[in-house]
């Protein structure tokens, strides 16, 4: 079932009110079932799922062979089966490759996104009416009647049936906004939502994916893991994950191609990987070259009148 949402009608991308509820309809679900479930997942992706406890979620990163990003996703389970949420466009991309391995494997994998509502919560009192709907949750994963809340610090994400989802829009007595209003906040948080326009392009690195505890460097063998550790033990990484904000007349995608002024005028900057736009404003991540120092001057291509300026990244990527 399709819960209708609205665009937000505040400025989204510098304000939140003090509570709303977000339509995650642009994200998917993968739900792996079977014995050997997962130990399949754990031998393909970045994140340790041996660790994964009945009351955490992960970040991870599916690759390629070369190290290249197939998929971002957070991870998390519920009894016997394990959970997979990253773009809808990603996943149509991923899914059929991680089909291809697991025909090996006593696991079956399974498009569960019809089958839950997502929603996003967030603002000042999130915290209370999460509390008063499913009572304390303090961990980072609990289970809750139709499925579960992803606390992810002050924010959290309902992953409930279409019947419980109801009853937990109209508690609220808000307004169900669309996405772009979560996507705003993941990307004020610097997380790398790859979407199918840059699948496979990018090592874990390159999106700052260890900064977020998404890349075990610990556990046993994974696809692209010999790119991954190499990347960490020897150097070689020239890319980063930046959240830049600012103005342009051209309505952006994550097609859009970005330009960063050098000694000798504008070049070819990077790409973006998540962006919203509320008029002429505009917030993103993009992939640039990691020395681009924050004071660093670009713009939207085609469009010299854009304005872009970096906003400092929410963890350190010198520890990660």
């Amino acid at each position: 079932m399709t819960i209708s949402a609205s665009q937000p009608d505040w400025d989204f991308i510098t304000t939140s009110p003090a509570l709303m509820l977000s339509s995650l309809s642009h994200m998917g679900l993968i739900e792996v079932t079977g014995e050997q479930g997962r130990s399949f997942i754990h031998g393909q992706v970045t994140t340790d799922i041996t660790s994964l406890t009945a009351d955490k979620w992960k970040w991870g990163a599916h690759c390629d062979p070369k190290g290249k990003m197939l998929a971002s996703f957070r991870t998390f389970a519920i009894a016997d089966s394990l959970f997979m949420l990253m773009p809808t466009s990603t996943l149509e991309l991923d899914l059929p490759q991680l089909k291809k391995y697991a025909v090996f494997s006593k696991a079956e994998l399974t498009d569960v996104s019809s089958q839950y509502q997502k929603i996003g919560v967030a603002g000042s009192e999130a915290q209370a009416f999460i509390t008063q709907q499913f009572g304390d949750i303090t961990a980072a994963l609990t289970l809750v009647d139709g499925g579960a809340v992803l606390r992810d610090g002050e924010r959290f994400i309902v992953i409930i049936t279409d019947e419980k989802a109801t009853a937990l829009i109209n508690a609220s007595q808000q307004t169900l906004v669309d996405a772009s209003a979560w996507q705003a906040l993941e990307i004020k948080a610097g997380y790398p939502n790859i979407d199918a326009s840059h699948s496979g392009q990018y090592v874990a690195q390159m999106c700052n994916l260890q900064a977020i505890d998404g890349i075990s460097f610990n556990k046993g063998c994974y696809m692209g893991q010999e790119t991954i550790a190499r990347m960490k033990y020897r150097g070689g990484n020239k890319r980063a994950l930046y959240i830049l904000s600012g103005t342009t007349s051209q309505t952006i995608t994550t097609e859009t191609q970005l330009e960063i002024a050098l000694e000798d005028g504008f070049r070819r900057g990077g790409n973006i990987i998540e962006c919203v736009q509320q008029g002429d404003k505009v917030l993103l991540t993009a992939v640039l070259p990691n020395d681009t120092e924050n004071s660093a001057q670009l713009r939207i291509a085609d469009d010299e009148s854009s304005q872009l300026t970096i906003i400092e990244l929410p963890y350190s990527l010198a520890d990660a």
